[in-house]
């Protein structure tokens, strides 16, 4: 009935948004239950190993270049009217790379100082070039470490075809094309033409190629590679030495060990081919990342050409670059390698990037920020984004040298004293005795550690007597740590002692110039009237020898000061008498007095010089 009264007055009845609500819970269930079933892990950052494999091609041809000499060269040097001519060469052939970002096959020539006719006579061994021949870049530069290097101009060298009869080419003169070279350097040669008429406008460069037969490429497929010659280089930089604080070190008068501000930088050509599975990209872990490698966005560009330009500040060609080169791996090129590390002299650690074609490239690294800041692999690897392997390396010096480093009773220095090598010695001149401890510690290309043994086998390969023994950044973490602060507990150590000295001899004190004039004086009555350059030569030669016996007099005045201290150390343990105290305070006083007379000595170093 109407008037019949609800029997539940004081529930609240149902308002239809109830169902609404409802229908969206359920809703959001169903939804959280599907995202959460069809979850994934999120994907790694792109980059690292990539196993695409080598094309397949036919085998190719191995060629000979060799880079005789040029004539008639600009110059670019108006004060001495010569340049300082190197060369740079690039191969092309028509093999198919993996990614059209592989860097192409190149080849430097050493500098030659102050010359427009220059004599090089230097070669390069490619392997597997095709059948369907090559085109030779050779670009002509003019050297100039303060600023950018001056193009000479350009030299195109074509071959349609190789065969078996290929005669090759025959120490021919191919024009050297002005178009590309510096203005600047052929306007020079002009001015100096106009007086002389002996001087040509047009260079010539002479090359010759020579076929060695077919290669045998086993499954290195379609591509080529460097063979030789091992060519190597040490690039040093004062300046950058001095912003990040490492020190190369050397040896003064008496056998006192040295060290001198300078950033060393080296690069080994190694014999190819390098094993095809070694092939990493960059890994892309921020998203700037990819920009900076391809310059596509505007920080891209700005970093890429901020780490070119530091790549070439690092490893800048100059006057004080020394160079080198080995017809092929041998136990001499093993021990030029000891001898750019500066094996056992400290605990010395490296950053590296082994390219594509076997350019291993390499620098001293550690915790320092100026270290670090200029050891990235990407800097090291000119931002190339394919690369074949990178990481960190050491020396250590062995106990016994017919067995490996990995047996329970096989002592390495560090960090065991072992006989036999510093710091008490000369390092044995044995590659036998050293263990080269290489890892995969990059996180720029991240190298996969399943390649060790392959990055291992091409190690012995090129340096032939010297054991290797490889470490996976993760799995050997702990051990890897480890040995690395034994490393730097071992430079730590080493380096106390060491007088450091500036690489300049230009400043002297006034007494020491009155040295150097009086024993001028001596030598030219002594020796006669000679050309001025003898005299500069001398005067150049006791210039060194001054200071460097400066350097000697401050070590033997910190060797009075220590026995000092060790003297009064002891009289105060003792507990003497106050008249044996006062005696032994005149004494102390005398030898105050020597050693700052010792001390005074050294006045005439560099102001810049640092000594401990």
């Amino acid at each position: 009935m109407e008037n019949e009264k609800d029997p539940h007055p004081n529930q609240p009845k149902d308002h239809r948004s109830d169902a609404f609500a409802t229908k969206f819970v359920d809703k959001t269930a169903s939804w959280q239950h599907k995202a959460t079933s069809n979850k994934k892990e999120k994907p790694p950052p792109a980059g690292g190993l990539d196993e695409t494999p080598v094309p397949d091609a036919p085998p190719g041809y191995t060629l000979k270049f060799t880079f005789h000499r040029a004539s008639s060269l600009p110059m670019a040097d108006i004060n001495s009217l010569s340049s300082d001519p190197y060369l740079y060469v690039q191969l092309n052939t028509a093999l198919t790379p993996r990614h059209k970002q592989d860097p192409y096959l190149r080849f430097r020539t050493p500098t030659i100082r102050r010359s427009t006719d220059p004599v090089w006579n230097c070669e390069w061994i490619v392997a597997n070039v095709p059948a369907t021949g090559f085109k030779l870049k050779a670009r002509i530069y003019d050297e100039d470490p303060a600023d950018h290097d001056d193009r000479l101009g350009n030299v195109h060298v074509h071959a349609d075809s190789l065969g078996d009869n290929w005669t090759g080419i025959r120490e021919q003169g191919y024009k050297i094309k002005k178009r590309m070279g510096s203005k600047r350097a052929y306007a020079i040669r002009g001015c100096a033409a106009m007086f002389s008429r002996g001087l040509e406008m047009s260079g010539t460069l002479f090359i010759s190629v020579e076929s060695l037969g077919k290669t045998d490429v086993g499954k290195n497929g379609g591509r080529a590679w460097t063979v030789g010659p091992c060519a190597w280089s040490r690039h040093l930089s004062p300046m950058i030495g001095r912003l990040a604080g490492t020190k190369e070190p050397g040896q003064g008068i008496g056998g006192t060990k040295t060290e001198q501000y300078n950033f060393q930088a080296n690069q080994i050509q190694l014999a190819g081919p390098v094993p095809s599975q070694l092939y990493h990209r960059y890994v892309e872990f921020k998203p700037f990342i990819a920009g900076m490698f391809t310059a596509t966005s505007l920080r891209g560009r700005i970093l890429n050409r901020a780490l070119h330009h530091q790549h070439s500040r690092v490893y800048n060609y100059d006057r004080t670059t020394v160079y080198g080169s080995f017809p092929s791996p041998s136990k001499d090129m093993t021990l030029q390698f000891l001898n750019l590390v500066h094996h056992d002299d400290g605990g010395r650690i490296f950053t590296y990037v082994l390219e594509l074609d076997g350019m291993w490239r390499f620098t001293e690294t550690g915790k320092e920020f100026g270290i670090d800041l200029l050891s990235k692999h990407t800097m090291h690897s000119d931002v190339n984004i394919y690369i074949a392997f990178s990481g960190e390396f050491f020396i250590r010096r062995l106990k016994t040298p017919n067995r490996e480093p990995g047996e329970s009773d096989q002592e390495t220095h560090p960090a065991v004293e072992i006989e036999g090598g510093p710091p008490h010695g000369d390092p044995p001149n044995d590659p036998a005795y050293y263990a080269l401890y290489i890892d995969n510690d990059s996180g720029t290309y991240r190298p996969s550690a399943k390649l060790l043994p392959l990055l291992k086998q091409f190690m012995q390969r090129n340096l032939p007597g010297l054991k290797v023994v490889t470490l996976d950044c993760v799995a050997d973490g702990e051990k890897m740590g480890r040995l690395k602060k034994e490393q730097r507990e071992r430079k730590k150590a080493e380096g106390k002692g060491t007088v450091f000295m500036q690489d300049d001899l230009s400043s002297l004190s006034s007494s020491d110039e009155e040295e150097l004039e009086e024993r001028m004086r001596e030598f030219e009555a002594a020796d006669g009237d000679e050309g001025g350059k003898g005299k500069e030569k001398k005067k150049r030669s006791l210039k060194r020898e001054i200071k460097e016996s400066k350097v000697g007099n401050w070590v033997h005045g910190d060797h009075v000061r220590e026995e000092r201290e060790t003297k009064e150390d002891m009289e105060r343990a003792d507990g003497e008498s106050k008249e044996g105290e006062g005696q032994g305070n005149g004494e102390l006083k005398q030898e105050g007095g020597e050693l700052m007379h010792k001390e005074d000595t050294t006045a005439g170093l560099n102001d810049n010089d640092e000594k401990r």
